[in-house]
């Protein structure tokens, strides 16, 4: 890894080897309260969102004469149904997402390994029930209709330095992407087809993305097959996210269930033809 990618204001950048990450300089603790990472995780993640937290545990640079800044979050998050099961041969419980990751853009190189092998430390201590750590990787870039990148794909670099058993990935998937490179949750569109709670929230998620109003007399389910047939989305074809696994106590072959490692992927998808 030559590079390591940061964020800020979810905008990219890359910090490159060979610069000191001054360990000293740097602490990792739980993070208490769920507004303080979600605020942090909503500023600077590229999605923009924040998922069901289990644990959250936050990177600390601190100075002389001044308290603590939080310049890096780990969310460990609730996972799918069945994945923890699939992905890692345990049960639901036992096991979390790695939610979201995201350091600023002036945390040097290697800080991410460091605060990882801290961080899963943390959540051991505040979850001892935890025995696997999923993480997920997009290899999908993202860009805006006029060609802006707004995601470049990940290949999970970070995780792959990290030792995570790569296990394969997810299911392909047609998706909808807005003009403005974000994806449309399929969930959001049933929640407006079925009227169901949310729905309206959803329903200005689209609005905002550029999409008519619903018209009158029109039912649910005919406005979203309307715009999405009419409206200003590409529907592309997901290859499928690149899944990590980690024991965090006992060695990854110890734990049952576990998929053979499988050899790491490099390269990220060219965005296919939007339909």
């Amino acid at each position: 890894m030559e590079v390591s990618q940061r964020w800020r204001e979810r905008k990219d950048s890359y910090r490159k080897r060979g610069e000191a990450f001054i360990k000293v300089s740097y602490g990792v603790d739980v993070i208490p309260d769920d507004k303080t990472a979600k605020d942090f995780v909503i500023q600077h993640h590229y999605s923009g969102s924040y998922p069901a937290a289990r644990c959250r545990v936050g990177l600390y640079r601190q100075r002389k004469f001044f308290p603590a800044e939080l310049v890096g979050v780990a969310v460990f998050s609730v996972s799918a149904r069945g994945s923890v099961e699939k992905r890692a041969g345990v049960p639901s419980v036992e096991g979390v997402d790695l939610g979201r990751f995201v350091l600023l853009d002036d945390v040097p190189f290697n800080g991410e390994t460091w605060f990882l092998r801290r961080a899963f430390k943390c959540l051991l201590r505040e979850k001892s029930d935890i025995r696997a750590v999923l993480a997920y990787s997009d290899p999908l870039p993202r860009s805006t209709i006029e060609g802006k990148m707004i995601m470049p794909g990940h290949v999970g670099t970070i995780y792959q330095a990290f030792n995570g058993r790569y296990v394969g990935k997810t299911n392909q998937e047609w998706m909808w992407i807005d003009p403005f490179g974000k994806t449309i949750p399929r969930r959001a569109l049933s929640k407006i087809r079925n009227g169901e709670c949310g729905s309206n929230g959803a329903y200005e998620r689209l609005i905002l993305s550029g999409a008519d109003k619903i018209k009158k007399g029109e039912n649910s389910k005919a406005y979203v097959d309307r715009v999405l047939e009419d409206g200003p989305f590409s529907r592309v074809k997901h290859p499928g996210n690149l899944a990590y696994v980690w024991a965090i106590q006992y060695k990854n072959e110890t734990l049952g269930g576990f998929p053979p490692p499988l050899p790491y992927e490099k390269k990220v998808h060219k965005p296919p033809r939007g339909l």
